[in-house]
């Protein structure tokens, strides 16, 4: 008997059906049977925000949702933040301010950046780095992350 189901859920607009294992996480789902490659494993406990995504408009740690779980839900991935021809935002000012260095964080990061900036979109740095306390970088330093964010609220990208 197999332990595979099907889970039908919206992926960055588009309806898609994952076949998984009734053990596997969103984070596993979401890169092997959706081919989101862009959601990173990092700790896959909770504590780097490298896979994070919004689910259904909150921001999640995916490795900490089961799969079986999002059935009809909607969910946003790096992938689907920027549309076909123009980058985001904030993925223009991630590039501008170097904000970025081996990669591993920068999905969880600019997923967790849109996130705040849509709840609110005049931020200030204390709320951005609070916000995206739960997202780790071992390279940057932060400072220019913040910058990011800083930048592409105020429209300057």
């Amino acid at each position: 008997m197999s332990d595979k189901i099907i889970v039908s859920a919206t992926i960055n607009d588009e309806p898609t059906d994952m076949l998984v294992s009734q053990r596997d996480s969103l984070l596993e789902a979401l890169r092997a049977a959706a081919g989101a490659l862009g959601v990173k494993e990092g700790c896959n406990d909770g504590n780097c925000g490298a896979c994070s995504v919004m689910l259904d408009g909150r921001l999640v740690n995916s490795c900490l949702v089961m799969a079986a779980e999002v059935e009809g839900s909607e969910i946003t991935t790096v992938e689907g933040i920027a549309d076909a021809d123009h980058l985001h935002p904030l993925q223009q000012a991630f590039l501008e301010e170097a904000a970025l260095q081996c990669g591993i964080c920068t999905p969880g990061f600019l997923v967790a950046a849109k996130a705040l900036l849509d709840e609110n979109p005049d931020p200030s740095e204390h709320e951005i780095r609070y916000w995206l306390a739960g997202n780790l970088c071992r390279c940057t330093g932060y400072d220019k992350i913040v910058r990011a964010v800083q930048q592409a609220a105020a429209g300057t990208t």
